[in-house]
């Protein structure tokens, strides 16, 4: 990215529309599942995610080699029983809930038009200061 950009919070607001989208994939899979037996709803890790975005800019100024791993979806972090916070599991082994699901998609789609929002903003900002226009 150009050099330009890394003062800014273009690099963050490009990191949480990847995310938001890759989100917006794997809920939206699991409403394709809904009916499908033995299902197992898959998601990213949005607390982890905001954490290590919020360590990133952090370290902005003091860039060191950091071991950043990829989301992890819900599913390998909770490999074991699931808390009682989680979905229920239906007798057909599947978890997925229209409702949870929907709720999740719509919180996913207002981060997304955040950040989109907030990105035109920024450019808007930029091209007044090029064009020296207010």
């Amino acid at each position: 990215m150009l050099g330009i950009f890394q003062n800014s919070t273009i690099p963050a607001l490009e990191q949480s529309l990847n995310f938001s989208e890759r989100r917006h994939e794997l809920l939206a899979g699991n409403l394709a599942n809904l009916r499908v037996p033995g299902y197992r709803s898959r998601d990213l890790d949005v607390d982890g995610f905001q954490n290590a975005l919020a360590e990133s800019i952090r370290n902005a100024e003091n860039p060191v080699q950091q071991n950043v791993t990829g989301p992890v979806t819900r599913d390998d972090l909770y490999a074991g029983p699931r808390s009682a916070t989680e979905q229920v599991v239906y007798h057909d082994g599947s978890d997925v809930s229209l409702e949870s699901q929907v709720t999740e998609l719509n919180k996913n789609q207002h981060l997304h038009s955040l950040a989109i929002t907030t990105m035109r903003s920024q450019f808007a900002l930029l091209r007044a200061a090029i064009t020296e226009r207010a």
